[in-house]
């Protein structure tokens, strides 16, 4: 718990800079939240993304070890959803970089 509060804070922290104002008036200051919500967008796909696969990842082996024989079955479902999974990261990150391209 402490180490979530610990980490917490010091993203809080490391984003102070981004509301700073610049002074070159509302589209340049507007820059720091855009690249504020990319990183946000970024970050909140990464960890779905890396989560959903593990599960995968673990429900698969878990799985095959019950039944080694339906293994190839297993496999190829478990690679479209790994896929599937990885693609919608992938446009996550497109959007970001859309989101940055704004300033």
């Amino acid at each position: 718990m402490k180490k979530m509060l610990l980490l917490s804070l010091a993203t809080l922290f490391s984003a102070v800079p981004a509301f700073a104002d610049t002074g070159y008036g509302a589209a340049v200051g507007n820059a720091g939240l855009y690249a504020l919500a990319a990183a946000f967008v970024m970050g909140i796909a990464a960890w779905g993304g890396t989560t959903a696969q593990s599960r995968i990842g673990a429900a698969a082996m878990e799985g095959i070890a019950r039944n080694p024989q339906a293994q190839p079955n297993m496999f190829v479902s478990m690679i479209l959803g790994l896929a599937l999974i990885e693609s919608l990261v992938i446009l996550s990150f497109v959007i970001a970089i859309q989101i940055v391209g704004k300033f």
